[in-house]
């Protein structure tokens, strides 16, 4: 588990670190050309000059460099032996969701309002889902839940990964219908 928390949690970290950087850029220079600018279709720069790219009145990459350093450390805990109480893993669990809540809303944002997927914003996607799935069934499967709802999660959790790539198909999917995307990259 610290794995998936040091990868996942880096991974965001990355995206969340490039996507302040690049808005710095275009705050210093709104015409900046941005590395992860690649298309029309595939680009940061429309997300981070949108609404959508400051949803409480600040860019949402620190939101996400406050959260992906709160999943290392995590992650460097539980590495180091530590047994975490149930109330922490409740209140990771809805943080989690929270970022899961925010990231679906990102999606839909992404690809029917801007019609533009950012390369860094999707890194995000990646790793918040398959973070949600493990983290929630992680907290379920604690002692203090009943006998009969430990024994369904832990039937659950090897499904963790189709259901992760069950997520990102549907994403995909999403994208392929309303942006074209395969017709409009080849």
């Amino acid at each position: 588990m610290s794995i998936v928390f040091l990868v996942t949690g880096g991974l965001g970290l990355l995206a969340s670190l490039a996507l302040t950087l690049d808005k710095f850029a275009l705050l210093e220079n709104p015409k900046a050309e941005l590395g992860c600018n690649f298309n029309v279709l595939v680009g940061c720069s429309a997300g981070l000059n949108s609404a959508q790219g400051s949803v409480f009145g600040f860019p949402n990459s620190i939101l996400g460099l406050l959260f992906w350093t709160a999943i290392i450390v995590i992650g460097v805990v539980l590495l180091a032996g530590a047994r975490l109480a149930a109330w922490f893993w409740v209140l990771t669990s809805a943080a989690t969701a929270a970022a899961l809540a925010l990231v679906v809303w990102f999606i839909v944002q992404s690809i029917y309002v801007l019609g533009v997927l950012c390369p860094w914003c999707m890194l995000t996607w990646a790793v918040t889902i398959p973070l949600f799935f493990v983290v929630v069934l992680h907290t379920l499967r604690a002692e203090a839940m009943p006998a009969a709802v430990r024994r369904v999660v832990s039937r659950a959790v090897p499904w963790i990964l189709p259901l992760t790539v069950v997520c990102y198909l549907i994403v995909a999917v999403l994208a392929q219908l309303r942006l074209d995307v395969l017709g409009r990259l080849f």
